[in-house]
């Protein structure tokens, strides 16, 4: 029986592996679907660009925790000290950090949040619907990336101070509530990802506008929302020209407070410097930390093709 058995097969059959022994033989070689594994060589080079990427905020612990006289005179200290609480305790003497650490966030957060909605809005708009004027209003849009900031200092000034809001957050956050980079950017995304069958099939199932953009445009472009949230929020935390313009150190965000630590007695204290730097950093690597799983999707989204 066993005979008949292997005559009855086709020729080469017994020679040939199970379909799962083969594919598990592609795995292991690294073939299709499989993972790919680097060598000695890529890991040294990945240790090497982390040790640099991280060296700076490494040195910043080390500055924050050491004295003045410590991080100026050499050798320059390598590792932490014992004098970063006192560091902070002098960051809270100097300027109220609390309420800059609190109007950093409402302005960054809402400017963010209003960025990302209105850009995703507009985006979906110059991408994927038809209307008179469309490609001169694209063209306009990118245009305004061209002016420089400075030129609307003065009449953006005259504005605010007419309607009573210098030194108050809304003169900071309402400038800022759209950017035309952000339109751009979501335009480009939703160009490719967002196909138009999905909408025209939307509309056949009897959907109106507001149902397509929360069911079909926001699942789609949540990744590139996710990296346009993220760029603006940094952004806007990072920035110091026109908050320190229309701001004032008692009621500053993070950059305008810092402007106001480490000088007296016209000296500077480069360690309480460094110090405050450290406080303004935190919570974007907080941030980043809850968010970079989403930021670093939305970076490569696209990226591979299947």
């Amino acid at each position: 029986m066993a005979q008949l058995t292997e005559a009855t097969r086709a020729p080469g059959a017994r020679h040939s592996a199970p379909p799962q022994r083969r594919t598990r033989r592609r795995i292991k070689a690294g073939g299709a679907g499989g993972q790919q594994h680097g060598g000695p060589f890529a890991y040294a080079i990945l240790i090497l660009a982390t040790a640099v990427s991280l060296f700076p905020l490494y040195w910043t612990v080390v500055a924050a925790s050491h004295t003045d006289h410590d991080i100026i005179s050499p050798p320059t200290p390598l590792l932490p000290g014992s004098h970063l609480i006192e560091n902070l305790k002098i960051v809270w003497d100097q300027v109220d950090m609390t309420q800059a650490l609190v109007n950093s966030t409402i302005v960054a957060g809402t400017v963010a949040l209003s960025t990302v909605l209105f850009a995703t809005l507009a985006g979906f708009a110059f991408a994927k619907l038809e209307f008179r004027g469309r490609n001169a209003l694209l063209t306009l849009v990118v245009a305004t990336m061209t002016v420089p900031p400075q030129l609307t200092v003065i009449p953006l000034y005259q504005i605010i101070t007419n309607v009573g809001w210098v030194g108050h957050l809304q003169s900071v956050i309402l400038p800022s509530l759209v950017a035309a980079f952000g339109v751009f950017f979501m335009r480009q995304f939703l160009s490719e990802a967002l196909p138009i069958e999905l909408i025209e099939a939307a509309r056949v199932d009897g959907a109106h506008s507001l149902r397509i953009i929360w069911h079909v445009v926001f699942p789609v472009a949540r990744p590139a929302m996710a990296v346009l949230g993220m760029l603006v929020f940094v952004q806007s935390w990072n920035d110091f020209f026109w908050p320190f313009i229309a701001l004032s150190q008692q009621n500053p965000t993070v950059q305008v407070a810092l402007e106001g630590v480490g000088s007296g007695n016209h000296q500077i204290d480069h360690a309480v410097v460094v110090t405050a730097a450290l406080v303004a950093t935190v919570p974007l690597l907080a941030v980043f930390a809850l968010l970079g799983k989403q930021i670093v999707g939305g970076i490569t989204a696209g990226a591979v093709k299947s």
